[in-house]
């Protein structure tokens, strides 16, 4: 977040001194078209993508248990090449060491969004100064989608099948039957 992690990252970018990994971390509950929208994104900034189901098993308000979730998400990003699907326990920025990513990817779809956000950077550049956050903006058309809106309207059988990929669609309508 300071320069002096600027002008490192720029060199390691440009010298391709390692292998540019990026993290996308978040509960994916389940993954939107928003989400993928970015997971693509990333895809074509990075080697190496990884979409990080982050959970905590203490944690009870999880609508889909995290096999489930891996299986949406591996069904939607199969076509990347470069993306791979994980899921962790524990801080995103410990994993994201343990596996030599520079990178947190996270995506911003409104204000309110960026406070967290920098929270959240504030936090990991204290841990890591080495690891940078990256933002990718949310589309505009992807702005008012979130995990928790698609699952209401679901629940209330609404066709929610142009927000998330076809496979959490059947999952969904499955669920809400």
């Amino acid at each position: 977040m300071g320069e002096v992690n600027y002008i490192y990252l720029r060199k390691m970018i440009k010298e391709k001194e390692v292998k540019r990994i990026g993290v996308y971390p978040g509960s994916f509950d389940p993954i939107t078209n928003g989400h993928l929208d970015i997971i693509k994104r990333a895809a074509n900034l990075f080697d190496e993508v990884i979409v990080l189901i982050s959970y905590n098993i203490n944690k009870k308000n999880e609508r889909f248990d995290v096999a489930t979730r891996l299986k949406m998400i591996e069904d939607a990003v199969k076509d990347l090449k470069n993306v791979k699907v994980d899921s962790y326990n524990g801080l995103t920025i410990e994993y994201a060491k343990k596996n030599q990513a520079k990178f947190l990817i996270r995506g911003l779809r409104v204000v309110s969004d960026f406070e967290y956000e920098w929270s959240l950077a504030s936090n990991n550049n204290f841990i890591d100064p080495e690891i940078e956050m990256v933002f990718l903006m949310a589309k505009k058309e992807n702005t008012f989608i979130s995990s928790s809106n698609i699952l209401e309207l679901a629940s209330n059988r609404v066709d929610v099948s142009s927000l998330v990929p076809p496979l959490v669609n059947k999952i969904l309508i499955d669920k809400f039957k």
